[in-house]
């Protein structure tokens, strides 16, 4: 019996076979390039140490009794701090903040937190029209291009100059929308008339539908900091009024660093379109602290390096929103295991704003710390009556000295591994200062509810379903289809 033979594609198979190669290819080839393409020069950033004497660590807290929340406390330092670090400068101010917002739908007296930043930079440059005032930012604060927010049309207004972080320059975390993203809708007319309801708030400015499909590429300029001539803030907390009763901490420091902070904020300045900043005249100091600034991986590669140099009786001390990636966990797993203690106080991802959250990634993470350690690791978390506890902090102690590092940077690969714009100082101290020995108080003080229920038992929040929790954390850490 004769073989068949097989028919020959018709034309039309052909032309839509070479149509979907030549795209699939287009469409690798796109997402290769915009994972791993060069940065732009300046970013992922390590500065020198530098000596100084000036340290201070600045808390936001809001506790209560009971996790009802019966006699509720805020007590809310740091953002006092910028409002009077700005007042007080003389040559010049530099800010970067993510998220300056006033909206929000949850029935709280939140601070007014972005009108009164506003109002406080707006009113130094009119009270002085020849000082630099730069704000650099995350256009997320536009709506992605759909409005100007109140806040920042009050400041452009009095003569700042606002810089829009250019976040195509920045490599793509979400590889499978974002290859979409840079074929097709990219080219979108990102103008008109927004008419889509803003997930910010339902009174925040309406978006269109252009910026939404921006927004779904989730990267983001989520650097915090203030720099004068005479200080820098460098903080986890937002001028987000929303995130007004957030656990927060922030390094206010003088000295050589200024330079440092303000070459790394420049490289942002230039690429987005923005000026170059001024440089202040800094002399050589000493003093007991050490102090260096990072930002993005750099401050991957020295976390790594400091948990994985600690030995046995060290301590470790971690107070942290998101922890997910996963060198991080290895090295926390490994310390414990080696017989380093670890302290972690966690949010328990269980609210964003009034919106109930489903516990990733932490309590998938915790569930797996305490498994691959025969839970050698101590685990509690925060009690968090309103708000989140949106601490991104570690505190590691040898007999040597301390380490800290403080800034914004959550621990997960968007942060770490050059895809965001992060910042953090890091910082080495006597065991005996006075800045090692405060920031070890706080850390107890949550930890033992002395005066408080800061914290609950790490079972409050491990449940049944976090065998569920955890295959949706791995299959969101394999796609990168996440928002941490």
């Amino acid at each position: 019996m004769a073989k068949k033979t097989k028919k020959p594609w018709s034309k039309k198979k052909r032309i839509v076979a070479s149509f979907i190669t030549a795209f699939a290819l287009i469409y690798i080839a796109v997402i290769l390039w915009h994972t791993f393409k060069p940065l732009p020069q300046g970013v992922s950033y390590a500065g020198d140490l530098h000596k100084t004497n000036n340290i201070r660590f600045l808390t936001d807290l809001t506790y209560a009794q009971d996790k009802k929340g019966t006699n509720t406390v805020h007590e809310n330092n740091i953002f006092d701090e910028v409002y009077k670090t700005i007042e007080e400068a003389e040559e010049f101010v530099v800010l970067d903040f993510f998220l300056v917002d006033g909206y929000y739908d949850e029935d709280q007296d939140f601070p007014n937190i972005a009108d009164t930043l506003s109002s406080t930079v707006a009113a130094k440059k009119r009270e002085n029209p020849e000082m630099p005032i730069v704000f650099i930012t995350d256009p997320l604060n536009r709506g992605y291009g759909s409005y100007e927010s109140e806040w920042f049309k009050k400041m452009r207004d009095a003569g700042v100059e606002i810089v829009y972080t250019d976040l195509d320059a920045l490599r793509d975390s979400t590889p499978v929308y974002s290859g979409i993203y840079r074929i097709f809708f990219q080219w979108f007319d990102i103008g008109g008339k927004g008419w889509i309801a803003n997930a910010m708030a339902s009174e925040a400015p309406k978006m269109t539908v252009a910026s939404y499909m921006t927004l779904l590429n989730v990267k983001a300029n989520h650097r915090k900091a203030l720099i004068t001539e005479k200080a820098a803030i460098v903080t986890s907390s937002n001028p987000h009024d929303a995130s007004g009763f957030h656990g927060n901490i922030a390094i206010k420091l003088d000295g050589p660093i200024i330079n440092d902070i303000l070459e790394a904020e420049e490289a942002v300045s230039v690429f987005s379109g923005g000026p170059k900043l001024p440089r202040i005249q800094a002399k050589k100091q000493e003093g007991e602290y050490q102090a260096q600034y990072l930002t993005e991986k750099k401050i991957f590669d020295a976390l790594m390096n400091d948990i994985n140099d600690t030995k046995k009786g060290d301590k470790i001390w971690l107070g942290m929103f998101f922890v997910a990636e996963r060198n991080i966990v290895n090295a926390l797993v490994d310390a414990a295991n080696r017989g380093v203690e670890v302290n972690l106080i966690l949010d328990p991802n269980e609210n964003s704003f009034g919106r109930e959250k489903s516990g990733l990634p932490n309590r998938p993470v915790v569930q797996e710390l305490l498994e691959d350690t025969n839970e050698k690791i101590n685990i509690r978390w925060y009690n968090t009556v309103i708000g989140q506890y949106h601490t991104k902090a570690i505190w590691i102690q040898t007999p040597k000295n301390t380490i800290i590092s403080n800034g914004a940077a959550n621990y997960t690969e968007r942060a770490l591994d050059n895809y965001n714009l992060e910042n953090n100082v890091r910082i080495i101290a006597p065991n005996d200062s006075e800045l090692a020995i405060e920031m070890e108080e706080y850390f107890k003080r949550l930890w033992n509810n002395e005066d408080a229920m800061y914290t609950v038992e790490v079972n409050e929040y491990q449940n049944d379903f976090t065998w569920w929790q955890r295959w949706i954390y791995a299959f969101q850490s394999y796609t990168k289809i996440t928002t941490y």
